[in-house]
């Protein structure tokens, strides 16, 4: 009985010792080997698991644009301030594919990225067959761009309009906005003021999104550095665009917009868009879950498009007008084009009041980027960005009758998806399931070792005791009394 009391202690204590080992062994080595998973898997390496994801994007990406249909045009001529109606979504599914990469040795890879739009009338509330009155933007803009030059320049443009029968607005199908439609007053325009409009024949405002690519990136492969995986070295060749007037609004930071180095804090991020031809910030906001997954949630901070009175650091950008929306005429041609968020969301209370028929709101129009810390990989995103048209009265061309000059809203569009299916289903597995176990396995370890320890202890002092008691005493001796 003694020798089985004293295996059966002996027996938890080294079972006790084995779970303090191992779970001592998983508390210090199994975030240190799951870092290591996430910088193997996460470089730009062929061999990684995030890399077909990357070429690739599984993520079903969707393209909603939202158009602005003016309800009083010929009152808007006589100067009274416009009416909108929203008028959509027309939906599209966007499919993004990386095409030319090519391996650099100094730890980067260029690639182009090609976008291919689908209608998805299943998704729109409309279709691209149904019209839309919305500014004229080439004789809108044309007028703006010309209203500094000599007034006969201005007749003579004046005159052709009136022979093309061309006004201050349009009554034309979605497809046409957004694709392109042929339009003589392109020619007349290069005629008159050769130069003014770079482009021959059809105009669309996202002819050029389509079927194309958004510029030749060279990124950071994170195989030296992973704390500089997906950042850019270059675009187009550049290092930093030309666009503004000054050297930090035309630098060219973060990433690609796609993903983020991994091991994120909660402070910001950074990416370069060539749609809005700069470098945008985003601001953490609060952490969460996406279907399981943590993330960390990013959003536009009201500086975004502040002019540089309100935000210094946004001077670069002018000139401005109000809070709230950026001038990107210096990257679009030249034309009065402005961006900012739907609904001039977070922006000047002056912009929203210029209009009738705008609501905004943070839920519908405030863009958002849920972000999984550890891997940088975004779990679900929406981009909006609202375009707009300066327009007003320019002198001389009697087309503009008697605008008043306003900001107008001509549409606005979101680039949402999310990670769903299978690949969600190896992400949660991988970097978030697998994590999970060898966390609550290390505490479950070193939980069981401290009642295997104090119960092999308990067992042998019994023992020892046990033995004392059963060992033969000495017999007593008497002493005679004197």
């Amino acid at each position: 009985m003694a020798v089985s009391h004293r295996r059966l202690s002996v027996g938890l204590g080294l079972a006790g010792l084995a779970c303090a080992l191992l779970g001592g062994c998983l508390l210090f080595l199994g975030p240190l080997f799951v870092r290591q998973q996430v910088i193997k898997n996460v470089r730009i390496n062929p061999s990684s698991i995030s890399f077909q994801m990357w070429k690739d994007i599984p993520v079903p990406f969707y393209l909603s644009v939202h158009f602005f249909e003016v309800l009083n045009p010929k009152q808007v001529l006589r100067g009274e301030k416009p009416v909108l109606s929203q008028r959509g979504p027309y939906v599209y599914r966007e499919y993004r594919v990386k095409t030319n990469i090519t391996f650099h040795d100094n730890d980067t890879v260029s690639y182009l990225e090609y976008r291919h739009l689908f209608f998805q009338p299943d998704l729109s509330n409309g279709t691209e067959d149904e019209y839309i009155v919305v500014p004229n933007i080439m004789l809108m803009g044309a007028a703006v761009m010309v209203e500094k030059l000599p007034n006969f320049v201005k007749l003579l443009l004046s005159g052709a309009l009136a022979s093309l029968k061309q006004e201050a607005f349009m009554n034309r199908t979605v497809g046409e906005i957004m694709w392109g439609y042929e339009d003589p007053l392109i020619d007349a325009i290069n005629m008159i003021i050769p130069g003014l409009l770079p482009f021959k024949g059809k105009f669309g405002l996202f002819m050029d999104f389509n079927n194309s690519n958004s510029g030749l990136f060279t990124v950071n492969t994170g195989m030296s550095n992973i704390s500089q995986v997906h950042m850019v070295d270059s675009w187009n060749g550049l290092k930093k665009v030309n666009y503004w007037r000054s050297s930090q609004c035309n630098m060219i930071n973060g990433t690609a917009g796609e993903m983020w180095p991994p091991f994120m804090s909660p402070t910001s991020l950074q990416f370069y868009s060539p749609d809005a031809c700069r470098s945008m910030t985003l601001v953490y906001e609060q952490s969460g879950q996406f279907q399981g997954v943590p993330t960390f949630r990013f959003v536009a901070p009201k500086t975004l498009f502040a002019n540089g009175t309100d935000y210094p650091p946004n001077e670069g950008f002018c000139p401005c007008l109000q809070s709230g929306i950026q001038n990107v005429s210096t990257c679009r041609l030249n034309a009065p084009m402005f961006i900012s968020h739907p609904h001039f969301y977070n922006a000047d209370p002056s912009l929203v009041n210029a209009v009738e028929g705008l609501h905004p709101s943070k839920e519908q129009h405030g863009l958002f980027l849920d972000v999984h810390p550890m891997t940088g990989i975004p779990m679900n995103c929406s981009i909006k960005l609202q375009l707009n048209l300066y327009i007003k009265h320019v002198s001389g061309i009697i087309q503009t009758g008697q605008i008043k000059p306003v900001v107008l809203p001509l549409l606005w569009f979101a680039e949402s998806g999310s990670i769903e299916g299978s690949v969600l289903k190896q992400f949660y597995t991988n970097l978030v399931l697998l994590p999970s176990v060898l966390e609550y396995l290390q505490y479950i370890l070193l939980g069981l070792s401290a009642p295997l320890l104090v119960s092999a202890a308990v067992l042998m002092a019994r023992r020892k005791r046990g033995a004392a008691l059963k060992s033969p005493r000495a017999p007593r001796q008497s002493h005679p009394l004197l």
